[in-house]
């Protein structure tokens, strides 16, 4: 019995570092989406140079982020991938039925401001967030 304990609690070291490098890897793509965004505004005066290699950089940690995030779900159990992915694919779903929909509406004017892609970001990430918290608690 001493050897599942110790298996467990390797798995679950397992499954912090993972949750910690996706955490990681996450900031550091926000923050350099940070960088980029408003980087020409505040930091530095129009150089596209600096604009570039602030989009490279954020590139790089969003595939970092990507292959994070595919590390942590292969790291977990098959009820927590489930409920992961089942959240995943709610999220994407209405972002991008509503995406297309809401870009539409801004096409043919029916709105007075510009559709923007970060009200699809806070879409999604709600919508995430509420699908797994349903999941989570519908498999409990």
């Amino acid at each position: 019995m001493e050897t599942d304990k110790t298996e467990l609690s390797a798995w679950e070291a397992e499954t912090v570092r993972n949750t910690v490098r996706l955490g990681f890897w996450t900031f550091a793509w926000v923050l350099s989406l940070a960088i980029a965004t408003f980087g020409p505004m505040f930091i530095w005066e129009s150089g596209t140079l600096f604009s570039v290699l602030a989009i490279a950089v954020n590139l790089v940690f969003g595939v970092g982020m990507i292959l994070a995030n595919k590390r942590h779900l292969q790291g977990l159990d098959e009820m927590q991938r489930k409920v992961q992915l089942e959240a995943m694919a709610l999220s994407l779903g209405v972002g991008l039925i509503t995406g297309l929909a809401f870009s539409t509406v801004d096409i043919v004017n029916l709105i007075n401001f510009d559709a923007e892609i970060s009200h699809m970001v806070i879409l999604m990430s709600i919508t995430y967030a509420i699908s797994l918290a349903f999941n989570r608690r519908k498999y409990q």
